[in-house]
């Protein structure tokens, strides 16, 4: 019987993650996310929810491991992409979404997946929410189940947009983007799974991002954003 699992993707991941354990973002990290009172309100809550894609492995008991500290660079990134060199939000966020969703625990251990995710995102403290971002990863347990499976998932992007509530937000204070210069885009897209004996299964997947995007440099991951707002 198939489980449900997150964003990252235990779908992407795989595995038995409710939704009740989907990662929120801190109130002190979305605060210095925007200097936008609006854009504020859409990271810490608002908007439709997005539902967590599906998975073959089984649920694991208990509650999950809290957010980790980053693994060393030595540890490798495996499978996962690079992050590539766009200064564009949009384009970043739909390259980012798309590392979001595929992994692949065959060739990638999860300090390896977590180390892969890192490079992605921004170095400034201040604005980085990595606690969102690996949070989302399943327990070593549970990636240990995933990986006796050789549960896989690749990736495909519909579209990226910036929310209403941010554009609006803009609108009104177009000045208030240059304290931090980070952008809310929302990305669409289809996630397939894979596993052991010909198992596997599609879903379409939702996710909001905050990504930073100063002037003459390469975009980073600043967080995933709780909910989907479209």
């Amino acid at each position: 019987m198939r489980k449900r699992f997150p964003s990252l993707s235990p779908s992407s991941y795989g595995t038995g993650w409710p939704a009740s354990k989907r990662i929120t973002i801190g109130a002190s990290a979305v605060a210095v996310l925007l200097a936008i009172a609006v854009v504020v309100a859409l990271l810490t809550g608002g908007g439709n929810g997005h539902r967590a894609p599906e998975a073959a492995a089984p649920a694991p008991t208990g509650s999950s491991s809290p957010p980790e500290a980053a693994p060393k660079p030595s540890s490798g990134s495996g499978a996962v992409p690079r992050p590539p060199q766009i200064a564009e939000p949009v384009a970043y966020a739909t390259a980012a979404a798309k590392m979001l969703w595929s992994y692949d625990t065959r060739t990638t251990s999860r300090d390896q997946q977590l180390a892969g995710m890192r490079a992605w995102m921004t170095t400034e403290t201040t604005y980085a929410d990595w606690a969102s971002v690996s949070g989302q990863v399943p327990d070593p347990v549970l990636w240990s189940r995933m990986a006796d499976q050789d549960q896989h998932s690749t990736a495909s992007v519909t579209e990226g947009h910036y929310p209403s509530a941010f554009k609006q937000a803009l609108a009104d204070d177009p000045s208030a983007i240059t304290k931090a210069y980070i952008y809310v885009v929302t990305v669409n897209g289809k996630q397939q799974i894979a596993w052991k004996k010909g198992g596997g299964g599609a879903e379409e997947r939702a996710v909001t991002l905050a990504v930073q995007c100063r002037p003459n440099h390469d975009c980073t991951l600043a967080a995933i954003a709780p909910s989907v707002t479209q």
